[in-house]
C-alpha cells in the first residue's frame, strides 16, 4: 500500500511538471527541424535518391546462350561415320559481355549523385516556411497573454469606479447611463477575455501539430521574442542567392542540366563488347571456339534523340538562369518594401511608448483624482477609461502588426 501510494505521488509530480513545461522560441523551432513529419518526408525521398545513386555504375548483365550449332535434321548424320568420318552438329554455349562507356558511367554517377541536392534545397524552403508559422503562433500567443494582462489591470480599474459611484450613488444610480455603459464594459472584458482563451489554445494546438506532439500536450510559452536588426547586406544579390534555398534549388536545376547534357553527349561515344563461343561437336568432331569483338557506332541517323535531348537542356538551362533572376529581383523588392513597413512601424510604436500612453495614463489619474475630491464627473473619468483601454490594445494590435512583418522579412531572408 505504502509502495502503491509513492508511485501515485511521482506520477502526480510528473503530471504537475509536464503541465508547467515552459518552451521558447528556440526549442520550439529546434522540435519543429527534427520531428516534423514533412521534413521527415524529405529526409527519407533524399535518402532514397542518394541509396539509388549508389548503383549508377553498374554494367550491363552478361548474356549467356546455350544450344544447338549446325546440326542436320537427320539424326543418323550426328554419328560418327562407318569409314570413320566425323559426325555433324555442334553443341554451343556462348558468352557475350558489353563495356560500357567510362565517361557515360561516370556522367551518370555524377548525375545521380547530385540528384537529391534539388530535394534538399526544396526540404530548407518547406522548413522555413513551417518556422515562420511557428513564429506567427507565438507571438499571437505572446500578444494574447500580453493583451489579457492589460485587460485584467483595466478591469480592475473599471471594478473600482463601479464599486466607487456605488457607494456615492446608492440611492440614484439608475439616473446615471454612464455608470450602466461601465457595467456593460466590465462585461466587454470577460468576453474579451474568453476569446484571447480560446486564441491561446488554438496557439498551442497549432505549436503541438508542428512539433509532431499530442495536440492537447499542456504547455506555456517563454515570452521572449528576439528583436532584430536587419543590415543591408542581408538582402544584397550575393547573400539572398547564397541564403534562399528557391535561388539554391534553381542553381541546383542548372547544374543537372548540364550534368544530363554530359550523359546524352557520353552517348554519342561509342561502346565495345565481346562474344565467345564454344562447340562440342558430334561424332568426333573436335571441339571449336569463336571469339568475337563488337562495337556500339552512333552514326547520325541513331543520335538524333541524344542530339535534340542536348539542345533542349540548354534551352531550359537559360529558362532557369532567367526565373532565377526575376526571383532575385522580386525577393529584393519584397524585402526593401518589408524594412521601410519595419521602420515606419517601428516610429509609430515609439510614439505609443514615449508620448500617447504616458499621456492618456496621467490623463485617466488626473480625473480618477478629481473624481474622488468630486470635481469632476462620472462619464468624464470613463471616458478617459476607455481611451487608455482602447489606445493599450491597439498598441498590442500594432506590437503584433510589427512582429509579424519581421516574422514575414524572416521568411523572405530565409533566416531562423
Amino acid at each position: 500500500m505504502k509502495t502503491r501510494l509513492m508511485m501515485l505521488v511521482l506520477l502526480l509530480q510528473v503530471i504537475v511538471v509536464k503541465a508547467q513545461e515552459k518552451l521558447d522560441l528556440a526549442t520550439i523551432l529546434k522540435q519543429i527541424e527534427q520531428q516534423n513529419p514533412q521534413l521527415k518526408m524529405y529526409d527519407a525521398e533524399i535518402k532514397s535518391m542518394d541509396e539509388m545513386a549508389k548503383g549508377a555504375k553498374d554494367w550491363e548483365s552478361p548474356q549467356l546462350g546455350t544450344g544447338l550449332w549446325m546440326v542436320p535434321y537427320n539424326t543418323s548424320m550426328w554419328r560418327r561415320g562407318m569409314d570413320g568420318s566425323t559426325g555433324m552438329g555442334q553443341y554451343a554455349i556462348s558468352l557475350e559481355q558489353m563495356f560500357p562507356n567510362k565517361s557515360n558511367l561516370n556522367a551518370n554517377a555524377k548525375l545521380m549523385e547530385t540528384a537529391s541536392s534539388v530535394e534538399l534545397e526544396n526540404k530548407k524552403g518547406v522548413a522555413f516556411n513551417l518556422f515562420s508559422l511557428a513564429k506567427q503562433n507565438f507571438v499571437e500567443w505572446k500578444l494574447a497573454k500580453e493583451k489579457a494582462k492589460v485587460l485584467e489591470q483595466n478591469q480592475q480599474l473599471l471594478s473600482f469606479m463601479i464599486r466607487s459611484t456605488e457607494i456615492r450613488y446608492k440611492n440614484g444610480l439608475e439616473k446615471l447611463n454612464t455608470y450602466y455603459k461601465a457595467k456593460a464594459a466590465l462585461a466587454n472584458i470577460e468576453n474579451m477575455q474568453l476569446m484571447l482563451q480560446n486564441d491561446i489554445k488554438q496557439n498551442r494546438i497549432m505549436l503541438n501539430t508542428l512539433m509532431n506532439r499530442n495536440k492537447l500536450s499542456n504547455f506555456d510559452i517563454d515570452t521572449v521574442y528576439p528583436q532584430k536588426q536587419y543590415q543591408s547586406s542581408l538582402y544584397d544579390s550575393t547573400t539572398l542567392a547564397n541564403h534562399r534555398s528557391d535561388i539554391k534549388a534553381i542553381e541546383q536545376s542548372i547544374v543537372l542540366n548540364g550534368l544530363e547534357q554530359a550523359v546524352e553527349k557520353s552517348m554519342l561515344k561509342p561502346e565495345f563488347g565481346v562474344r565467345y563461343e564454344h562447340m562440342f561437336g558430334f561424332g568426333g568432331m573436335p571441339m571449336q571456339y569463336s571469339l568475337m569483338g563488337m562495337i556500339k557506332i552512333p552514326v547520325a541517323w541513331s543520335t538524333k534523340s541524344e542530339r535534340a535531348n542536348i539542345e533542349g537542356l540548354k534551352w531550359r538551362s537559360e529558362a532557369l538562369r532567367q526565373e532565377k533572376d526575376m526571383l532575385l529581383s522580386e525577393i529584393r523588392g519584397r524585402a526593401f518594401g518589408k524594412v521601410n513597413d519595419l521602420q515606419t512601424k517601428e516610429k509609430q510604436l515609439k510614439l505609443f511608448e514615449q508620448q500617447i500612453i504616458p499621456a492618456l495614463k496621467k490623463n485617466y489619474q488626473s480625473l480618477q483624482l478629481a473624481y474622488e475630491q468630486n470635481t469632476a464627473e462620472l462619464f468624464m473619468l470613463f471616458d478617459a477609461w476607455e481611451s487608455l483601454n482602447m489606445t493599450q490594445l491597439n498598441y498590442i494590435d500594432l506590437q503584433k502588426e510589427y512582429l509579424m512583418m519581421q516574422i514575414e522579412l524572416d521568411r523572405i531572408l530565409e533566416l531562423k
